[in-house]
């Protein structure tokens, strides 16, 4: 399925805000950068949630690298979260961040969340970039602690997205999706496997979002203007996902109190 083009990001007259989301894994930017950040930039995000961010030698400089040239910042994450990291516009203003390291089962990679709280047109969204286990308990545990850092987070819209290492039958992905809104599957609009990216047969890379927002469309950037199938596949061994979402406005203070 190609995609066709999505809402561009943008304050409403209601004062609801439209967002470009880009969930990434980018191998540690050991491909071709220069076409990662033609991808990233054609996709024209609000936020960005990568997994395998650069992790050792200098990679605070990589992280700010990939920043600078795609015309955002970094929020949080990297190797203090063992590689998720977040990325956003200055659109988006910050209110909190935190790296989490997970518990770690020996002879398995560590893992950890990029976390934040941020306000776009007065909106306050809790953000989580996440790069799930292989092995399938720790797989469940960690998409467990995942909803329950969100929840903690206190914000009443949420948004999590990342790589899975899940199928959308799998428990962790189920778990996910039953208590989140799989964005893809409320609207495809785009391609829907992500993996690998020379030949994509799997879908383990997702958006997920809370039931108030409401999902424009979701899926593999394929076809957006700007973005080649030659760039997707030298970028890195995945597939992105773009979802363009709608955060409601901010209720006067008056009716919140």
């Amino acid at each position: 399925m190609v995609m066709t083009e999505l809402p561009d990001s943008r304050t409403e007259p209601d004062g609801s805000a439209v967002i470009r989301v880009l969930s990434y894994n980018i191998r540690s930017m050991r491909d071709d950068r220069e076409a990662l950040t033609r991808v990233i930039r054609a996709c024209a995000p609000d936020l960005v949630f990568v997994q395998e961010a650069p992790r050792f030698f200098r990679w605070r400089k990589r992280a700010a690298w990939l920043a600078a040239h795609t015309d955002l910042v970094v929020l949080s994450g990297g190797a203090t979260a063992a590689g998720p990291l977040l990325l956003c516009s200055l659109r988006a203003a910050v209110e909190h961040t935190e790296d989490l390291l997970l518990p770690r089962t020996p002879g398995l990679h560590r893992r950890g969340f990029a976390t934040a709280v941020v306000r776009i047109a007065g909106t306050r969204i809790a953000l989580l970039s996440c790069h799930l286990s292989l092995r399938h308990d720790e797989r469940l545990a960690q998409a467990d602690a995942l909803l329950d850092r969100l929840d903690a987070m206190g914000a009443e819209h949420a948004i999590a997205a990342g790589d899975l290492n899940d199928a959308p039958e799998g428990k962790a992905f189920r778990l996910l999706a039953g208590r989140l809104q799989d964005c893809w599957a409320a609207r495809p609009r785009g391609g829907e496997a992500t993996f690998p990216a020379h030949d994509p047969s799997l879908r383990i890379d997702a958006v997920f979002a809370t039931g108030g927002i409401e999902v424009l469309g979701c899926g593999v950037p394929a076809g957006l203007p700007g973005i080649t199938e030659s760039d997707l596949r030298a970028a890195t061994d995945h597939l992105p996902v773009l979802a363009a979402l709608r955060v409601p406005a901010t209720a006067p203070r008056a009716e919140r109190d």
